[in-house]
C-alpha cells in the first residue's frame, strides 16, 4: 500500500482505530521520519485522542486512558531499551488486559511476543511516498488489511 503523505499515513492510523481491541498489539517498523508516530498518532486520533501525541522516545511508555480514548492505549518506544529485562519493567502484559499496545523500534521484544499481532512497515520511497507492508497475525483475521 502507498501512502501519499501525512494525511494518508494519519488515515490509516484513524481506520486501524476503528479495528482495535482490547489484548491487541501492534509493532510498527521503519528508519526515523518513515511515520511511524504520525501513523500512531491517527490511530490515537481515531481513539479519540484531541492533544498532542509526542514520540514516546523519552518516556518509552506514554498512556493514554478513557474517557479521553475509547480504550486504554500504551505507545511504546523501544528505542533506548539496551537490554531485554527492562522491558519486563515496562508492566505491558498489565496493559495487554484491558487495552493495546502500539510499538515503534519492536524488534527489542522477542518475536513471539508479535505472533498474533499486526506487524507493519514503513519504509520511505524516493518520491517521499511511504510503503506499507504487514503481517497480521491470527487475532487479525478479517480486520486487516483496512481498505
Amino acid at each position: 500500500m502507498i501512502l501519499d503523505g501525512e494525511q494518508a499515513t494519519l488515515a490509516i492510523g484513524k481506520k486501524l482505530a476503528d479495528a482495535l481491541l482490547p489484548g491487541d498489539k501492534i509493532a510498527l517498523t521503519g528508519t526515523l521520519g518513515a511515520g511511524k508516530t504520525t501513523l500512531a498518532r491517527g490511530l490515537l486520533r481515531g481513539l479519540g485522542f484531541e492533544d498532542d501525541v509526542p514520540s514516546p522516545s523519552f518516556a518509552i511508555v506514554q498512556q493514554y486512558e478513557p474517557p479521553e480514548v475509547r480504550l486504554p492505549v500504551a505507545h511504546v518506544d523501544f528505542y533506548r531499551i539496551e537490554d531485554s529485562s527492562e522491558i519486563q519493567e515496562l508492566g505491558l502484559d498489565d496493559i495487554l488486559m484491558d487495552g493495546a499496545i502500539v510499538a515503534e523500534w519492536p524488534d527489542r521484544m522477542p518475536d513471539h511476543f508479535w505472533a498474533d499481532g499486526l506487524q507493519i512497515t514503513l519504509e520511505i520511497q524516493n518520491d517521499n511516498t511511504r510503503q506499507l507492508t504487514w503481517t497480521a497475525g491470527p487475532a487479525w483475521k478479517d480486520r486487516w488489511p483496512i481498505t
